[in-house]
């Protein structure tokens, strides 16, 4: 295990990932109420591309005994890239709003298959001493990827004459990507002697002796807090919530795309950094702390756009302190055997609050105004942390343990390091 890559060509990797969902989140949900759809269908468009990615441990073992993963990368690509321009193609509008839904949730699934095979290949390429560095270059390629398909992507949806020709400039910059594939050695299919089928129905009992075990357990219960979910900004990007601050499509240009998606990268090196310092589930925590102290921040501030501007930096520059925390607690846990089933079981547990925050703090914006939804997000962060800090001690070990240095999960079961 380990290679002698440096980790940013993970960067360009996930990329298209990343860029696919601001895509989704940004571009589309600013255009959706100039369009005609409410703030809620807007929230329901970004809700329906995380869809796949609260379900995905199901069809990872698929690409984890079936093809290698440079073959699964190129092919989810090309279909990511397809899908992309699609959903920019297909005029957004409410009687259009089921078609766009279709195809958003049929690109998120191709997407959820191109990060199974960068997600195997990370951890089988990275020694345990380089997992917080890799996952800080690794989550700044997700949410650098964001950037570009939510800021340049609105950027084109409203300087060139035809959607469509946004699509294309944008599957362009995906298919770019695959170029830096060759960089890493292949990871090839596994053979455990059971079917696919067999795969799938393991995965429930993994996760079953998982949560019965203490390192675990707490990792997993993290990952589903409302945590740093970075939900707040699908709502921010939206026409008539900017509009609360006096902001318009530049300024959410700026800060949702290409500077949000820059400190976004800075805030995942950092953060990755920071987790090999304090332990990943004490970063993870503690960066959700911080997220939370942000937007009350931002909620009790005047409300102009330099604010808006200055408050989405934080926002996003914290929101990669957490991704990466994330990345590093995943990484602690799986080892390197059936990597993308694995690391899928923690990141569709990550994804339900993303999921779920979206939904709720839509409908509290809707009721209260851009300053709830975002004290809302802080109250939930806060709430988050303190039941983590319960579950710890209800979880408290009985002996002192040294921390495993392997990051194995023997037969499902996590063996993480540091609180």
């Amino acid at each position: 295990m380990g290679h002698s890559r440096h980790p940013v060509v993970y960067t360009v990797l996930i990329a298209p990932f990343g860029a696919v969902t601001g895509f989704v989140s940004v571009a589309l949900a600013f255009m959706a109420t100039k369009k005609g759809l409410t703030v809620g269908q807007g929230a329901e468009l970004i809700a329906i591309g995380m869809l796949p990615n609260v379900w995905k441990f199901f069809w990872a073992p698929v690409t984890d005994m079936t093809l290698s993963r440079r073959k699964w990368y190129l092919i989810s690509l090309v279909l990511c890239a397809v899908g992309t321009f699609a959903t920019a193609a297909v005029p957004l509008r409410p009687s259009n709003f089921l078609l766009v839904q279709a195809i958003i949730f049929a690109t998120s699934v191709a997407a959820t298959v191109l990060g199974f095979a960068v997600e195997a290949m990370m951890a089988k390429h990275t020694l345990p001493a380089d997992r917080g560095r890799v996952s800080g270059w690794y989550q700044a390629g997700n949410l650098g990827g964001t950037g570009i398909g939510g800021g340049l992507g609105l950027w084109l949806l409203t300087q060139l004459p035809s959607p469509a020709q946004t699509g294309l400039i944008l599957a362009a910059l995906m298919l770019f990507c695959g170029a830096v594939v060759p960089l890493l050695p292949d990871v090839p299919a596994e053979d455990r002697g059971e079917s696919v089928a067999g795969a799938v129905r393991n995965v429930a009992s993994q996760v079953w002796r998982m949560g019965r075990m203490r390192e675990g357990a707490l990792s997993a219960f993290l990952c589903f807090l409302p945590l740093g979910t970075g939900a707040a900004a699908g709502v921010l990007a939206q026409a008539d919530v900017a509009a609360h601050w006096g902001a318009d499509s530049r300024h959410v240009e700026l800060v949702q795309g290409f500077l949000g998606g820059l400190v976004s990268m800075v805030g995942c090196i950092v953060g990755g950094y920071g987790c090999s310092r304090i332990g990943s589930r004490v970063a993870y925590a503690a960066y959700g702390g911080i997220m939370a102290a942000v937007t009350a921040a931002m909620a009790f501030l005047p409300a102009t756009p330099s604010i808006y501007v200055g408050g989405n930096i934080a926002y996003f520059f914290v929101n990669g302190l957490c991704y990466a925390s994330f990345s590093a607690v995943v990484l602690d846990a799986i080892g390197t055997g059936l990597a993308a089933t694995k690391y899928n079981v923690f990141a569709s547990l990550s994804n339900t609050p993303i999921w779920y925050m979206g939904l709720l703090l839509a409908a509290v914006e809707t009721r209260l105004g851009p300053k709830g939804m975002l004290l809302a997000e802080s109250a939930f962060g806060i709430l988050g942390i303190l039941a983590f800090m319960a579950a710890a001690q209800v979880w408290r070990p009985k002996a002192a343990v040294p921390p495993a240095t392997n990051g194995a999960w023997e037969g499902g079961v996590a063996q993480t390091s540091g609180d």
